[in-house]
Parts: C-alpha cells; sequence; structure tokens
C-alpha cells in the first residue's frame, strides 16, 4: 500500500490524498459503504461501480461465521466470492463481538463469544484476527481492539486502551509472519473521551510503524460536540503521510466537519439501512418517503440531485413501492442515498483542491446538518 498526500486545505486540516492498493487506486477524503455479508444490501457490484464507489467495508465477524473464511478463501478469496474487483477493507471483529456484550467474556488473551447466528460458542485473538482477515484477502485489515460504550470512566477506559495496545503488537507480530505482502494492517486507537489516552494510545501505534491509522471507540453514544474535541485532539499525533480512518462516521454533516480535522476515510451504515426504513437525504435536508403529503408528488426526491433514481422516478412512486414493501423500494433508495454520499465526497475533494473547503465547511454549518 502508498498513500499520497496530494494537497491540503489551508484554512483547515482537510486533505486530499490517494491511496494506492493492490485492488485499485482510491481517491481520499473516500466514503465506504458497508458490505456487511460480502453484499451491500440491495446493491449489486455493478450498480456500485456506476456509482463510482472506490472501496466497500466487509465485516469479519459476520463473513468468520457464516459462510466461513475458509469456504470464502477455498472460492479464490472475498473480491472473487462476491464479484468485486476494486479495494476492500475488512473490519477485525472487535466491534461486532462489543455489540454482543451479553454473549461474549472478554481478557487479555482474545474474546470469547456466542455466535448470533446458533450460539456456538467461538474465540477471538489478535492472531486468529488477522488470520480470518488474511483468508478473506481485503487490501486493507484491522488490528483487534477493545471497543468500549460510553460513558467509561478513565480507569476502564485506560484497561481498554492498553489491552488494545498489546493486541495490535500480537496482530502486527502475527501479520508480519503469515500476511501475503499486497495486503496491510492499520491500527486503531482507543481512550475512550480522554485526551491524554488517545495521545498515549497514538503515540505507542506510530511508534509500531503501521502503514495507516483509525481512530476508533467514537459514534458509541458519546455528544457529537464531544466526538469531534477528541477528533481534533488526537489528529496531530497521527502521522501527516499517513491515511487517517474514522470508524462508523457517520451523517453527512459528520463527514464535512470531520474532513475539517483531518480524517480521510469513512464508513457508515447509515445510507444504507436509512434508505431501507425509507429515510432519504437531500440537499434541503431528509424526506421520510411514507408520510402521506409524499401521496401524490410528482417531484423527484432531490430537484439538484444528478443520481439515477431522481432523473426517473417520483416521490410519489417511491411512496408507492415502500408503502407496498416492494424489493425495489430498498434499491432505489440505497442507489440515492448512496449516491448522496459520494457526491458529497467528490464536492469536499473539489473544495480541498480548489483551496475553499473551508467555505463549503461554513455553508454547512449555515444551513444545518442533511
Amino acid at each position: 500500500m502508498r498513500f499520497e498526500l496530494l494537497d491540503k486545505d489551508p484554512g483547515t486540516r482537510a486533505r486530499r490524498g490517494r491511496l494506492h492498493l493492490a485492488h485499485g487506486i482510491v481517491e481520499t477524503p473516500v466514503f465506504m459503504p458497508v458490505g456487511t455479508q460480502a453484499t451491500v444490501k440491495s446493491m449489486m457490484p455493478d450498480q456500485l461501480r456506476d456509482l463510482q464507489v472506490e472501496i466497500l467495508l466487509c465485516n469479519s465477524y459476520h463473513l468468520s461465521l457464516r459462510p466461513g473464511h475458509e469456504t470464502v478463501a477455498k472460492l479464490g478469496g472475498l473480491h472473487k466470492f462476491m464479484g468485486w474487483n476494486r479495494p476492500i477493507l475488512t473490519d477485525s471483529g472487535g466491534y461486532q463481538v462489543f455489540s454482543l456484550s451479553s454473549l461474549r467474556e472478554i481478557n487479555d488473551d482474545g474474546v470469547r463469544f456466542q455466535s448470533h447466528l446458533d450460539g456456538s460458542t467461538h474465540f477471538l485473538s489478535p492472531e486468529s484476527a488477522v488470520d480470518i482477515q488474511a483468508a478473506l484477502g481485503s487490501d486493507i485489515m484491522m488490528v483487534l481492539d477493545d471497543c468500549l460504550a460510553y460513558p467509561a470512566s478513565h480507569f476502564e477506559s485506560e484497561k481498554s486502551m492498553r489491552r488494545s495496545l498489546v493486541w495490535a503488537e500480537r496482530c502486527k507480530k502475527h501479520f508480519d509472519a503469515v500476511a501475503p505482502p499486497l495486503q496491510s494492517l492499520f491500527g486503531i486507537v482507543q481512550g475512550g473521551i480522554y485526551a491524554d489516552l488517545r495521545k498515549e494510545s497514538a503515540d505507542q501505534f506510530v511508534g509500531m510503524d503501521f502503514p495507516g491509522y483509525a481512530i476508533g471507540g467514537l459514534a458509541v453514544g458519546e455528544p457529537k460536540p464531544l466526538m469531534y474535541e477528541v477528533i481534533d485532539q488526537t489528529e496531530p499525533s497521527l502521522p501527516p503521510d499517513k491515511p487517517r480512518y474514522l470508524m462508523g462516521v457517520g451523517t453527512p454533516a459528520d463527514l464535512v466537519e470531520c474532513v475539517a480535522l483531518g480524517i480521510d476515510m469513512f464508513d457508515c451504515v447509515m445510507p444504507t439501512r436509512h434508505a431501507r426504513n425509507g429515510w432519504l437525504f437531500t440537499n434541503e435536508g431528509h424526506i421520510v418517503i411514507k408520510h402521506s403529503k409524499y401521496k401524490d408528488d410528482p417531484e423527484p426526491i432531490d430537484p439538484s440531485c444528478k443520481c439515477p433514481v431522481c432523473a426517473t422516478y417520483s416521490r410519489a412512486y417511491l411512496r408507492h413501492l415502500f408503502m407496498a414493501d416492494e424489493i425495489l423500494s430498498s434499491v432505489l433508495n440505497t442507489m440515492h442515498n448512496l449516491y448522496f454520499y459520494l457526491d458529497m465526497i467528490r464536492r469536499i475533494r473539489q473544495f480541498i483542491e480548489f483551496h475553499q473547503f473551508d467555505q463549503f465547511l461554513a455553508e454547512t454549518r449555515r444551513t444545518g446538518a442533511h
């Protein structure tokens, strides 16, 4: 993996970059749609390519349980398995195990958990997290980390942060021994909402010399201003020549705010999950398509949007599909929401290149979150 830093916005910390990965080039800042089970729900790979998706996120936890990472490896790896020839980032499963708190037992060796599918017991260690992702063949894999819910005390956060550092060292040692040369391993900075812990975590990770660094453990219930504050305090400790990835964030406004704080990579289920629930993003704020006021509305979702859905279908038709529980509802809504996010990221890149991102940021704040 190689990261080029192409440009910086003079008024903020926003950066324009380029990731060179085994399966293609990724322009940054970038938004990664989430393909939890080797699919972005309701989307075919060709549709994602048409939307100019550059990289997907897939969940190693889910894929290791079903169909099994060994099965995926036998079938040629994740790219061939799902018919996707562009880059893929896989997470380690740490967040998914964290979300199954009633079904897991964590210690310094790893995590023992029960499958949410059949109740079977599994053990995830730093080494097995690397093995699973190596079998899947993703371009970027993540270290196993210990993720805490908000709120957590300084004591709990420090214990979790130190455990994550030990696990990361084990991940990197195992990765260096077994991983194919075309895969890369990113570290994940932890430390809760505490600036001293975040700085110590970042400094330790930088000392391990990962090719990229994620900021994890946010968007887990903390107030939005606090999330921005943690990112603001953590970013200066990360090397400028490596990509920064904010995990699991967020709204369109979050993307703009966090790019201004120096973040390069994002993923979030929000555009796809909201789409399936009839929540559609527009430049004038969101709309909930099931509302009766759209029953006879001939307008597109967003008159200013250039996506295929807005070019063809009315709000009335999309409401009809949603109320009739038609599969096409999820397809069209997801296509629009993904286009909206990806177009937002494209515009962010352009404003950075024009050295006018601070103006775009100010306008976003003035008009409010989408």
